[in-house]
């Protein structure tokens, strides 16, 4: 394409009108990159060149500006409507986009003789009844069991019209004999019959079931009083059915009719508007969207334009919009409604639970489609929850563990992008504390360990954990200190007691959140460093306690005591076991040594 010509924008800024209106951007291929809505063309337009923009993204678009164009309306409805279509039809870079392009499913009653029901993902522009999108196709084929179960409707796909029914083309299919359809085909239903049926289901579509139900209950009370009970017993079947149904559906008084109701969510890179239409006091539809940010946008502007977009695409007419906050806009006929209690509040926090829910599902099938990005989203909740300058990718966390102050031994466990590494898993003898003195413990197992990397000059951890409180904490950084290595790696400690974490030099902790994916991450290292160093300790004293009986008889060298083992598992058993079964293991020689060295009774 080639570049257009050379514009003067202050020309076009001096003779903007002050009128609402839409006003679009264009580069130097005079392509659309930016379409926005202003009360005020004139101030709004101008702001863009008039000040310094504080978002990078804005001041880039800025610089590619070329040309502008713009277009009057009547009022900021019309304005937020036409730039609701452009932005669709343009797909402008710098504009939030709506990222909807998933084929939701609708119920569609077919524009035919004898119309039928079905779900379809189509929506087509063939004078058929749609009504949808729903969100799960769960509930589509729930509410079509429901109507089909109250009022039977075909499912065949023959041109049912009134010829070909009187030439007798069709027969009645296994659907007429279970009683699922009345047999239009063969001329057992007529068409008004029929017709009135659909009409019905139409009704409960839309959320008018109190409406069928109140039909139904009088036409099963007219049978009755007729003497007509097995058709009375149908029509009750399907009261019940519906009545049911319609119990379930109730979320407020059957009073609120026509309510329309909004929701927001955000991150740093979509909006998400959830949407809820209440007919009787039912949902009649639900719906999120998702919007991909571009700019600064606010979130009163965002929640503007979803609102547009959601009713425009549902065709609501709804004169009260709830709302969690007043969105920038005005609309004619409508009223905002930000509900402090009772029962809009609840029905406000109902479509929040919604809105929070979808973007939670929306981040789980990206992190299944990348889970590289759950592991980063993870490391850098924990870098903000922490202060922490790097992304914490490498993280290593201590432990000590004795029992009774008997073989005192540490544990070192490593994590890369907040998995474990196990091959880089360290255990230590603790080779210069005499007795259970954990802090002593932890500053030679913390010295060995950084000194050993600096001098093999190994990459260094983004984070220390270590599992104690402030005495521990102290003692890993005294050796940090040591080495010279004080101030380059972050050092954190973690209490037991009520999970708090230490800082150095600070005697105030901090709590995260019992559900911080941060907490829960730093209690995994700890009990993973826990349980690497508990079994260790466990294996080195069974190995001790195994050992030094054995080791101290002469004349039971590394192979007796190897086959001895290996037979009885333990210095306890074989103890036990018989003699003549020691002595034709071992030899009676060995065994006379064993004996005679207590380790095996006589007798």
């Amino acid at each position: 394409m080639n570049s257009a010509p050379s514009i003067d924008l202050s020309a076009i800024l001096s003779v903007i009108p002050e009128n609402p209106g839409v006003y679009m951007y264009l580069d130097e291929s005079d392509a659309i990159i930016y379409v926005g809505k202003a009360k005020n063309l004139k101030k709004r337009v101008s702001s863009y060149f008039n000040k310094t923009q504080d978002n990078p993204k804005t001041r880039i678009m800025v610089r590619k500006i070329r040309n502008i164009r713009y277009l009057v309306v009547e009022s900021e409805e019309d304005a937020f409507l036409l730039e609701n279509n452009l932005i669709k039809e343009h797909k402008p870079r710098y504009n939030i986009m709506l990222k909807d392009d998933k084929t939701y499913p609708w119920i569609v009653i077919k524009n035919e003789p004898f119309p039928r029901i079905f779900l379809t993902r189509r929506k087509l522009n063939d004078k058929s009844h749609y009504y949808g999108p729903y969100t799960a196709v769960m509930n589509v084929r729930y509410l079509l069991r429901l109507i089909t179960s109250i009022y039977p409707i075909r499912i065949c796909k023959y041109n049912l019209t009134k010829e070909n029914i009187e030439k007798g083309k069709f027969h009645v299919c296994l659907q007429y004999h279970i009683k699922k359809c009345m047999g239009p085909c063969a001329g057992w239903q007529s068409e008004e019959a029929y017709d009135e049926s659909v009409r019905l289901i139409e009704e409960i579509l839309k959320g008018n079931s109190k409406e069928v139900s109140k039909l139904l209950y009088q036409q099963m009370m007219d049978l009755a009083s007729e003497m007509r009970f097995e058709e009375a017993g149908i029509l009750k079947e399907r009261y019940e059915i519906l009545e049911n149904y319609s119990a379930k559906s109730i979320v407020a008084s059957p009073a609120m009719n026509n309510v329309d109701v909004f929701s927001f969510d955000e991150n740093e890179q979509s909006a998400y508007i959830n949407y809820l239409h209440i007919a009787n006091g039912a949902i009649i539809r639900g719906y999120t969207i998702e919007y991909k940010k571009r700019l600064d946008e606010s979130k009163e502007s965002i929640l503007a334009i979803g609102i547009v977009e959601l009713r425009s695409r549902f065709g609501s007419q709804a004169k009260e919009v709830i709302v969690p906050f007043l969105p920038d806009m005005a609309l004619n006929n409508v009223e905002w409604l930000v509900p402090q209690r009772g029962e809009k509040k609840k029905l406000l926090e109902l479509s929040e639970k919604n809105v929070r829910q979808y973007k939670i599902d929306q981040l789980k099938q990206a992190e299944k489609l990348n889970p590289e990005q759950r592991s980063t989203r993870i490391l850098k909740t924990l870098q903000d929850d922490l202060h922490l300058k790097e992304l914490p990718v490498h993280i290593e966390c201590f432990d000590n563990s004795n029992i009774q102050g008997t073989n005192p031994v540490s544990s070192c466990v490593v994590f890369q992008k907040a998995k474990p590494a196990k091959k880089d898993y360290r255990h230590f003898n603790i080779k210069t504390v005499v007795g259970p003195d954990d802090f002593s413990s932890m500053y030679e197992t913390v010295s060995r360990r950084y000194k050993r990397l600096s001098e093999e000059e190994q990459s260094l951890p983004q984070l220390i954990v270590i599992d104690g409180g402030k005495g521990q904490l102290h003692a890993a950084t005294d050796a940090l200190k040591d080495l010279g290595l004080y101030g380059q790696i972050p050092v954190i400690g973690i209490a037991k007691r009520l999970e708090e974490i230490y800082f150095p030099n600070d005697s105030v902790p901090l709590y995260l959140d019992k559900n911080s994916e941060s907490l829960k991450l730093i209690q995994q290292l700890r009990d993973e460093a826990h349980r690497f160093g508990i079994t260790f300790h466990r294996n080195k004293r069974s190995k001790q306690q195994v050992g030094s009986e054995l080791d101290t008889i002469k004349g039971i060298g590394p192979v007796m005591k190897e086959k001895l083992l290996k037979k009885y598992k333990s210095v306890k058993r074989i103890k036990e076991a018989p003699e003549a079964e020691i002595i034709e293991l071992i030899g009676q020689s060995k065994a006379k040594i064993l004996f005679t060295a207590g380790t095996k009774r006589k007798g």
